[in-house]
């Protein structure tokens, strides 16, 4: 039963870290493609 608790909040940690890392990149892209746009139109 220890062992199941264990692994079911290791694997929710995981998932956690993978949704902040996949809402970082898209922030990421979102200035990258506002700084391309600022870019071209000066």
């Amino acid at each position: 039963m220890l062992l199941a608790v264990t692994l079911g909040l290791s694997s929710c940690g995981n998932t956690i870290r993978g949704i902040g890392n996949d809402l970082g990149n898209a922030v990421d892209a979102t200035q990258d493609a506002g700084r391309s746009v600022a870019n071209s139109v000066n």
